[in-house]
């Protein structure tokens, strides 16, 4: 509702009239010229544009707007809704809603206009029309004092304060749903409001996650929403609606491919790093929740380096369901141990290559107990991973002000995105299931086959080209990252924490040769796991029951690039 005061001016100004006008007059000017000496003076209608060949005298009215504050409020989480609605009526707000909003008021006891109501229009099409109306988005789009006469000509209110959050389709796509039912979770009018009042940020206040609701109710019950609060709730907003069309889109594109042909991916929670990979480089990490949401509970802030060994080294605890404890260093493992109890894990994994885990992430799926503690901080780590730690473990590890302390999140899926020059790889990973077959003349024995699930579990995690040696409960020996498979097996050996004597080995690929599979017989190996597939398969295992080793051909590769 806008109170419109006019009064006619008492004064004039001299301005010369051209024949015909080239825009409207502004309110509370009054142009005034002689017509050839006559005295008659001609009122005209405020915005009209007289047809005049001569001078002419007329008056405008000039108008003063009191405006009372409106806000609308439309969400689908009614998280938070009523509290600020109580807050927006006793900072003397009119409310405007519909639908189940307006309902969940309703109960609430707050007053409030309906929209349709305002509009002149009920909502229709089973409610797919709402707030489609020039007399809503003329209030959000309007502009103060520019826009203040058509918005009175047309009986439009000012809204100052739009709360809006969107139909779930995220969550709804996320379903086994008919496209015919999921349609119906694809928000329009929400979308068109929010971007709407963005685009006029200066002047409305739009909001789209309930947790900004508590600094709304603040800033206006006291000096009001500040213009940098505007302008950082207009990008959220700008970045909700891009986010939403983007999961439209994708899912959309889905219907025909397993890939969209437009891809577009949105992560929140920008964090700027100290640097990236070098120093001289700059990075940050998006993402609010599984490891990208993580910060440390105590201890320094997460490096990008820092990040991509908690995530390869996660992924690799994550693997086992007894004791386990994972040493990575630059994105590969130096070290992995099983136990009855975590504290032995540790001890073993470290000491798989004490030189390399000096500076180490280490990933723990137990809780990290006051000894653990200890024994951790007896050796420089820059991150330590746990489910959780108690809090005598914690203390003691407040010594190390540098180490940092994480939780251990929550498993989150997604997509595996990569940038090359000029664009993206995305990498998705279905369920799979590897079918392990003896094709040798004799079988593992237990023991063996215990440690070849240990070294392949390794294996996984390892960059290729990777060779494994493990006995039932640790690493013995890792070679990682080399152009050669049979290279990666001389460094897994020469690596070695120990005797390789009836230890099992795991390649991440195929053996195109024997060569390898010589090389770890040679150091020992009595057991050995592959995916299988080259074309020189049958040589390779008669050089395996030559050598009396056990082989496995699981039939999953696992490269790591």
């Amino acid at each position: 509702m806008q109170l419109i005061v006019c009064i006619t001016a008492g004064f004039r100004i001299q301005r010369e009239i051209i024949p015909r006008w080239n825009k409207s007059p502004k309110i509370g000017e009054i142009y005034t010229a002689k017509n050839q000496g006559q005295s008659d003076y001609h009122r005209h209608e405020l915005g009209r544009k007289p047809e005049i060949n001569k001078l002419d005298t007329f008056f405008l009215p000039l108008c003063i707007f009191i405006s009372m504050k409106w806000a609308l409020l439309s969400v689908w989480d009614k998280t938070g809704i009523i509290d600020l609605a109580r807050a927006l009526s006793e900072q003397k707000f009119s409310i405007m809603s519909s639908g189940g909003t307006g309902k969940a008021l309703a109960e609430a006891g707050i007053k409030f206009t309906e929209v349709s109501s305002y509009t002149g229009f009920p909502e229709m099409m089973d409610g797919r029309v709402k707030t489609l109306h020039p007399k809503v988005h003329g209030g959000l789009l309007g502009r103060r004092q520019i826009d203040d006469a058509v918005m009175t000509r047309y009986g439009i209110n000012r809204i100052d304060l739009l709360v809006v959050n969107l139909y779930p389709f995220e969550k709804m796509s996320a379903q086994d749903m008919k496209l015919e039912d999921l349609i119906e979770y694809i928000d329009v009018g929400g979308p068109a409001m929010i971007r709407a009042a963005a685009k006029n940020y200066k002047d409305v206040a739009v909001v789209v996650d309930p947790s900004d609701y508590p600094m709304i109710t603040h800033s206006v019950s006291g000096s009001g929403i500040a213009p940098e609060e505007r302008l950082m709730l207009a990008k959220k907003a700008f970045a909700r609606t891009a986010a939403y069309d983007a999961a439209i889109s994708n899912y959309l594109y889905r219907l025909d491919t397993g890939f969209p042909s437009v891809f577009t991916v949105q992560y929140t929670g920008g964090r700027t790093l100290r640097y990236g990979e070098n120093p001289h480089q700059t990075a940050a990490v998006y993402g609010t929740h599984g490891i990208a949401g993580t910060e440390p509970v105590q201890g320094k802030q997460m490096s990008y380096n820092n990040y991509l060994d908690v995530n390869a080294g996660v992924a690799l605890v994550r693997e086992f369901e007894e004791p386990a404890v994972v040493i990575m260093k630059h994105n590969n493992p130096c070290g992995v141990a099983i136990g009855n109890g975590i504290f032995d894990a540790y001890i073993t994994a470290r000491d798989v290559d004490p030189v390399s885990a000096y500076g180490s992430v280490v990933s723990v799926n137990r809780e990290v107990d006051e000894k653990l503690a200890s024994e951790i901080c007896n050796t420089f780590v820059e991150v330590i991973v746990a489910p959780s730690f108690s809090p005598d473990a914690l203390e003691i590890m407040k010594k190390k002000e540098n180490m940092r302390v994480l939780i251990l999140p929550e498993k989150t899926e997604s997509d595996e995105i990569r940038t090359i020059d000029g664009g993206v790889l995305v990498q998705r990973t279905p369920a799979y299931q590897e079918h392990w077959e003896v094709i040798t003349d004799r079988d593992p024995t237990p023991a063996e086959m215990k440690a070849l699930q240990l070294a392949w579990k390794v294996c996984k995690h390892t960059k290729s080209n990777t060779i494994i040696f493990a006995d039932q409960n640790h690493t013995l020996g890792i070679g990682a990252g080399q152009m050669s498979r049979v290279d990666s097996a001389k460094i897994a050996i020469d690596k070695a924490c120990g005797s390789l004597q009836g230890s099992a080995v795991a390649s991440d690929a195929f053996l195109p040769f024997p060569d390898t599979l010589e090389v770890a017989a040679e150091a020992g190996a009595t057991a050995l796991v592959q995916p299988g597939g080259s074309i020189r398969d049958k040589e390779v295992i008669a050089a395996a029951n030559r050598l009396g080793v056990a082989m496995v051909f699981t039939g999953v590769r696992y490269f790591r690039h």
